[in-house]
């Protein structure tokens, strides 16, 4: 019998895959533990109409990514630190840091997680990578100033 999994199971297949199962592996132990369903014309259909409305989520996902990138390219951000003389900073500046001072003056909610910022020892400006999706990076001018 062909059937469908539901889930993944180890030893048997992954999500979404069609195997063919022994009648009473699937009507004992597949079907009433919800793990397969029977490989009909109409849940195959199902199935595909799930796998292309997936894809075409994450392409859209991809495009704004694209577009988000963009954007950021021209971006400043300044970002005000303790420094002692010479202008070497006390400490260091953050990923915290960076994306409060995008939220407070673009507005963006970035996950500090996706910003990657070099080692700053001094004031003056650098880069920031932002990682918008996979394969998908911004980089963003960090103008970093001497607090008060």
């Amino acid at each position: 019998m062909k059937v469908i999994l539901l889930k993944d199971i180890k030893g048997t297949g992954k999500k979404d895959q069609i195997i063919e199962a022994s009648d009473g592996f699937a009507r004992n132990y597949l079907f009433p533990r919800k793990l397969a369903v029977e490989a009909s014309a109409s849940n195959l259909n199902a199935i595909e109409n799930a796998k292309s409305a997936q894809s075409h989520r994450k392409e859209v996902e991809r495009q704004e990514a694209q577009e988000l990138a963009k954007k950021m390219g021209d971006m400043v951000v300044e970002i005000a630190v303790r420094a002692g003389e010479n202008g070497r900073l006390y400490g260091k500046v953050t990923n915290q840091e960076v994306a409060d001072a995008l939220k407070a003056k673009y507005g963006m909610d970035i996950d500090k997680r996706k910003i990657t910022v070099d080692a700053v020892k001094n004031v003056g400006e650098t880069e920031a990578v932002i990682k918008l999706y996979p394969e998908i990076s911004a980089k963003i001018k960090l103008n970093i100033v001497a607090k008060d």
